[in-house]
């Protein structure tokens, strides 16, 4: 099986990928950040749901890791943003929280999140997790590119 070219850092001309970390708590932040750059990505972050759209608009961003339950929008509330714009839509996002429960799961699923993990979170966890969702945008990207090269050739 290929390895992602996004992870690992720069590899190949290719750069690293670009993940942001959104959690209003410092600490987590600052653990899920510290794993990501050990891997070689680049971390983002938001200590809040309306620091990450503002920030995704200025950013390009791969995947988002969002935590669930944080003040004055949660985690439902920023996918349900992402998902409503053209331009953030299709980044994959991946619930990190302490709430792992059937309903949460369920309504994760339904706003069409991408991954979900319960906190605490080992690093092999997360970077598996991103890593997986990076070789999907990476196979559909291949895809896309095969069907236009099809399509120019009748």
């Amino acid at each position: 099986m290929p390895t992602s070219s996004w992870h690992g850092g720069q590899t190949a001309g290719k750069k690293a990928a670009r993940i942001m970390v959104v959690d209003d708590d410092a600490d987590t932040l600052t653990i899920l950040s510290h794993h990501l750059k050990r891997e070689g990505f680049v971390a983002l972050q938001a200590d809040s749901g309306a620091n990450c759209l503002r920030m995704v608009r200025e950013n390009e961003v791969d995947v988002i890791l969002l935590d669930l339950m944080m003040p004055e929008m949660d985690g439902f509330d920023v996918c349900r943003a992402l998902k409503a714009q053209a331009a953030t839509a299709d980044i994959p996002i991946i619930m990190v929280t302490a709430r792992d429960d059937i309903d949460a799961r369920a309504e994760a699923m339904r706003l069409g999140v991408d991954g979900f993990l319960a906190k605490p979170v080992t690093r092999r966890q997360l970077v598996d997790t991103i890593t997986a969702q990076l070789d999907m945008i990476a196979a559909a990207r291949a895809t896309d590119a095969a069907l236009n090269r099809l399509q120019k050739k009748h």
